[in-house]
C-alpha cells in the first residue's frame, strides 16, 4: 500500500513546481491589486454623460474641496464651509461662535453677552464630525432636475422606509399604518395640518385651534399670519377645556400638543375632549425625554431639527391616519412649494441611514445626544440650586423603553422662574446679567418665565454656565452682605 506521504525524492521533485505555481499566483494577485479597478458601465456612462474622462473624476473633485475646508481648525471656535464668505485669498474663512473672534476664531470676545434664546441643535455637530463619511453626500450636477420623485408625490420611497424603520427601532411612533407627508422642516406642517383638518370653506364653519400654555408660539403667529376664514387662533385650552363636555364638536376645535413640551420638556396629552389634536414630537426623541410607549395619534408632526440636528435643511414630517387628511396636507405642500427639495431628501437619506446603522452600538447618536444634554442639565441644575432667586423646572428621572433604563432627564430647554416678588420680568433680569433668553410671554406665559435654550454648542453652554454662575455668586455675595 502505497504511504499517504511522499517520499524525500518525490517531495524533492515536487518543490520547483509548488514555487514556480506560488510565484505565479503572488504575480497575479500583484497585478489586479495595482491595477486600477475597471469603472461599471454605469459609472462610465456618467462619467462620459458628464465627459469626464476617468472613473470618479468629478466626484474626487468635490470631495477634496470639502475635505479642504473641513480641515480648517479655526481654533476649535468656529467652522469654515463651502458657500462661506471668501476673502482676499480667495478661500471661504471662518465663522465664529457667539463670543469669539478673529481670522482663526482665536479671540475671546470681551465682556460678551451669551445669546441663549435661539433653538439652534448645535449640541450635535461632534457627532456628525465623527461620521463625515457615512453621512456625505456627493452630487452631480445632473442629480434628480426633474420636478418628480420617485412615489409621484415629490417624496423619496426609500427615504420613507428608512423613517418607518427609524420610528419602529426607536419605539417612540407608529409609523407603518399611516401615510407619510414630507415638508419643508415642520414649520410648513403647522399651518397645513391646520388647514387639512379644518372645515370645508363652503360649509360655513371657523375652526379654532388652541394649545396649552406654556405653548409653542409659532402656533399662534402662523395662525394669526394666514388668517383663514376656515380657522382662527382660539388661545388656551382652560377655556375649551370646560364646555368640551357638552358644546364642542370635534369639527370646532384644532388642539395643538407638544410633547415633550417646547418650552418646559413635560409629556402632554389632549385635554379638549373631541378636539382634532395634532401632536407636535419634534422633541420626543431619546436624546431629549424618556420613551414611556410609541406614539399612536391620528396626526404626528417630527423634524430632523431636533432628531439629528440639520436645521439648516428643513426638513420635517407628518404621520397621518386618514388619507383624505394626509391628501389634504400634500394639496397644501403642493400649492405652498412644490414639494421638499430632492437634494434635501437625499442628504436625508443618508443622515437616516447612518443613525440607524448606529442604534444600539457605540456611536448610537440618542446615546450620544442624552450624555451630552444630561451633563449640561446636571451641571445647569447644580449651579441654580445655590440661587434663591432663580429656579428651573422639576423633571425626575424615569424609565425609558429605548434605553431599556431609569433615565436622568436631558431637556432641550431649562424653564426659569424668577422667585423674587419684584422680578417681575424674568428676561430682563438676566439680560442684565449678559445672558439673552426667550420670555415667557411668547409662550402666552408670565414674564416671570424665561427660556434658556441648552442645545446650543459647548461653546455657548460654557458661557451660559460661566454667566449663570457669576449671577449666582453675586445674589449670595449681596446675601452674605445683608445678613451682617
Amino acid at each position: 500500500m502505497e504511504s499517504a506521504f511522499p517520499t524525500a525524492a518525490r517531495l524533492g521533485l515536487h518543490v520547483p513546481l509548488y514555487s514556480s505555481l506560488l510565484l505565479n499566483a503572488l504575480f497575479l494577485v500583484h497585478h489586479f491589486l495595482s491595477a486600477p479597478p475597471a469603472p461599471s458601465p454605469l459609472l462610465s456612462k456618467a462619467n462620459n454623460g458628464g465627459g469626464g474622462g476617468g472613473a470618479l473624476s468629478w466626484a474626487l473633485r468635490a470631495a477634496r474641496e470639502a475635505e479642504s475646508v473641513a480641515k480648517a481648525g479655526c481654533s476649535g471656535h468656529g467652522r469654515v464651509f463651502l458657500d462661506g464668505i471668501v476673502g482676499e485669498d480667495g478661500r471661504p474663512g471662518c465663522e465664529c461662535n457667539t463670543c469669539f473672534e478673529g481670522p482663526d476664531c482665536s479671540a475671546r470676545t470681551p465682556d460678551c453677552t451669551v445669546d441663549a434664546d435661539r433653538g439652534d441643535p448645535m449640541f450635535l455637530e461632534p457627532y456628525w464630525m465623527r461620521h463625515a463619511e457615512a453621512s456625505a453626500v456627493v452630487v452631480s450636477g445632473w442629480h434628480r432636475m426633474s420636478y418628480r420623485a420617485t412615489d409621484g408625490l415629490f417624496q423619496s420611497v426609500e427615504l420613507k422606509r428608512c423613517i418607518r424603520r427609524l420610528h419602529r427601532a426607536v419605539g417612540n411612533a407608529v409609523a407603518d399604518d399611516k401615510q407619510i407627508v414630507f415638508a419643508t422642516g415642520s414649520m410648513q406642517l403647522i399651518n397645513a395640518l391646520v388647514y387639512a383638518l379644518s372645515p370645508d370653506s363652503n360649509s360655513g364653519s371657523t375652526a379654532n385651534v388652541v394649545a396649552t400654555t406654556p405653548y409653542y408660539p409659532a402656533y399662534r403667529t402662523q395662525i394669526v399670519l394666514f388668517d383663514s376664514r376656515e380657522y382662527k387662533w382660539a388661545g388656551n385650552t382652560s377655556m375649551w377645556a370646560k364646555a368640551s363636555g357638552n358644546s364642542t364638536t370635534k369639527e370646532d376645535v384644532i388642539e395643538f400638543v407638544t410633547s415633550p413640551n417646547n418650552p418646559d420638556a413635560l409629556l402632554h396629552q389632549p385635554v379638549v375632549v373631541g378636539s382634532s389634536a395634532i401632536l407636535d414630537h419634534a422633541y420626543f426623541w431619546p436624546h431629549f425625554t424618556h420613551i414611556p410607549a410609541p406614539s399612536d395619534a391620528d396626526v404626528m408632526l417630527f423634524t430632523t431639527s431636533k432628531l439629528s440636528g440639520h436645521a439648516s435643511s428643513r426638513f420635517g414630517w407628518a404621520l397621518i391616519r386618514d388619507e383624505k387628511v394626509a391628501k389634504r396636507v400634500n394639496d397644501y405642500i403642493m400649492q405652498n412649494t412644490m414639494g421638499v427639495s430632492r437634494d434635501t431628501q437625499l442628504r436625508m437619506l443618508a443622515i437616516f441611514k447612518t443613525i440607524l446603522a448606529n442604534l444600539h452600538g457605540k456611536e448610537d447618536i440618542f446615546a450620544f445626544g442624552h450624555d451630552v444634554m444630561r451633563t449640561k442639565w446636571r451641571k445647569l441644575s447644580a449651579v441654580v440650586s445655590r440661587s434663591r432667586r432663580i429656579s428651573l423646572q422639576n423633571i425626575p428621572p424615569q424609565y425609558c423603553t429605548y434605553f431599556d433604563k431609569i433615565r436622568d432627564p436631558s431637556p432641550a430647554y431649562a424653564w426659569v422662574k424668577c422667585e423674587r416678588e419684584e422680578d417681575s420680568d424674568c428676561s430682563d433680569v438676566l439680560l442684565k446679567a449678559k445672558i439673552i433668553t426667550r420670555s415667557g410671554v411668547w409662550n402666552d406665559a408670565s414674564s416671570r418665565y424665561t427660556r434658556i435654550s441648552l442645545i446650543k454648542s459647548q461653546d455657548d453652554f460654557d458661557l451660559l454656565l460661566e454667566r449663570i454662575t457669576e449671577f449666582v455668586d453675586a445674589e449670595l455675595t449681596a446675601a452674605g452682605s445683608n445678613s451682617m
